[in-house]
């Protein structure tokens, strides 16, 4: 059974205010990835001013895949009701969630739950965040420019994750114990207003995108961009089929899920962790994740545009990025053994082979999306991506509440890292890769 969308009556047109959507898309899916990850990096101030746990930290950041759990309802919506109305409602949640993380109340167990509701509310918006870029990109941008809007409306929510490593250790203070070993209570305070600072700043830009968003986000434009926008496409439940009976797709989307979701992970809160015990301290870890992630945002994005260049080629691509994801992890891994290996375990050293890690990885998102509908089409965009997501925040997922028990040895996280980068090598070498959205744009004439 097929959901039919309107034929294409007139030619293929583009519109200005494209570019205005992807703007607002873009700053939605920023400040969801930049209040997601507030606190791994201020871990050590949050604790000293909220009283937070081990156990709380790992759940502020697990809150981000356990809201992942409605995904599929959010990808519906966006297939059956539009991208506005799931734009929405996305803000919606996380206007919401801001807003509790704010509520000034002085009870501390009062104000952690609320800190967790909030966090909460905002993982809810993570699958519009993280899944509608291709969506947006087929609705409206033309076949050459699809990679490039697909890689920076999702590489934006990434970047958001990104500023949270420079805005939190250089906004907020660590704390600095006494000579008795004790924290005084004027630098509990300052760091509290510091972090409240940024909360209330953070909420204050998401209501203003909502409001943007109410005033102008048409769900499509008047007139689709491209002979696959206005195609006919599979119903939801034959899509699910098609997605699980599929076993190229499957193949690559293991390729995704197994490292992307273990990394999300590995450099979201036990980053710092790792690096704790050679003596680097938070605001390093901080610049170390913060560049990673924006030198992935700047490569994907570039290769993007190169893809939409050079079309047909995202296969080789994937295989350049997680060669080089391959080596830097094995590169970084085997500095932590440097009695055996004698690897020079420096800062210049540490710095080169984290980043140039999330430098391939993180670059690899956009090009993974474009793969995936391309491979699975006429499966509509947001089911696909959906799928994927899900199954990446699941790795994630069961890693920090492995890891929220069991902590006290983090080095082999390290050899799992490099083997998913391995593995995922060794799938899309095997992958078998086709291109059928992009024939239907190219070689088919209305």
């Amino acid at each position: 059974m097929e959901e039919r969308r309107p034929l294409l009556a007139r030619s293929p047109r583009v519109f200005g205010r494209r570019w205005l959507v992807l703007v607002l898309f873009s700053a939605l899916g920023f400040l969801q990835g930049l209040v997601w990850n507030s606190w791994g990096p201020i871990q050590a101030s949050a604790r000293a001013v909220y009283g937070f746990s081990g156990l709380d930290i790992a759940l502020l950041v697990l809150w981000g895949p356990i809201g992942f759990l409605p995904c599929f309802l959010f990808m519906w919506m966006m297939d059956n009701k539009g991208l506005r109305v799931t734009v929405l409602l996305t803000l919606v949640f996380m206007v919401l969630g801001g807003g509790l993380r704010c509520v000034p109340v002085s009870d501390l167990s009062l104000r952690r739950r609320l800190i967790h509701a909030g966090q909460l509310l905002n993982g809810f918006a993570g699958p519009t965040a993280m899944n509608a870029a291709p969506f947006l990109s087929t609705t409206w941008f033309p076949p050459d420019e699809r990679a490039t809007a697909t890689a920076i409306a999702s590489m934006l929510n990434y970047l958001g994750g990104a500023c949270a490593f420079l805005i939190g250790p250089l906004v907020v203070p660590a704390p600095n114990a006494t000579s008795s070993g004790l924290l005084s209570t004027d630098n509990v305070g300052s760091i509290k207003d510091r972090i409240e600072a940024v909360l209330y700043a953070e909420f204050g830009i998401i209501a203003l995108v909502f409001v943007a968003v109410v005033a102008y986000f048409p769900a499509r434009p008047p007139v689709p961009p491209s002979i696959a926008a206005a195609s006919r496409r599979l119903s939801y439940r034959s899509s699910i089929c098609k997605l699980l009976s599929n076993v190229r797709f499957l193949m690559i989307v293991l390729a995704y899920a197994i490292p992307l979701g273990f990394y999300a992970g590995w450099s979201g809160f036990f980053l710092d962790l790792i690096l704790t015990p050679i003596h680097v301290n938070q605001v390093d870890a901080g610049w170390i994740g913060f560049w990673s992630i924006v030198g992935g945002c700047i490569v994907g994005i570039a290769l993007g545009r190169f893809a939409d260049s050079f079309r047909g080629i995202l296969k080789p691509i994937l295989v350049l990025l997680f060669s080089g994801s391959t080596l830097m992890a094995t590169w970084f891994t085997l500095t932590f053994l440097s009695n055996i290996t004698h690897l020079p375990l420096t800062t210049a050293t540490l710095y080169a082979s984290c980043i140039l890690l999330g430098v391939f990885l993180n670059g690899s998102v956009p090009i993974f999306f474009e793969m995936f509908v391309e491979t699975v089409y006429p499966v509509p965009e947001g089911i696909t991506c959906g799928f994927v997501t899900f199954l990446s925040n699941i790795f994630s997922g069961i890693l920090l509440v492995f890891l929220t028990f069991y902590h006290t040895d983090l080095s082999w996280l390290n050899w799992c890292l490099t083997g998913s980068c391995l593995l995922s090598l060794f799938f899309i070498v095997c992958f078998r890769e086709s291109y059928d959205r992009l024939y239907l744009d190219v070689f088919i004439s209305v």
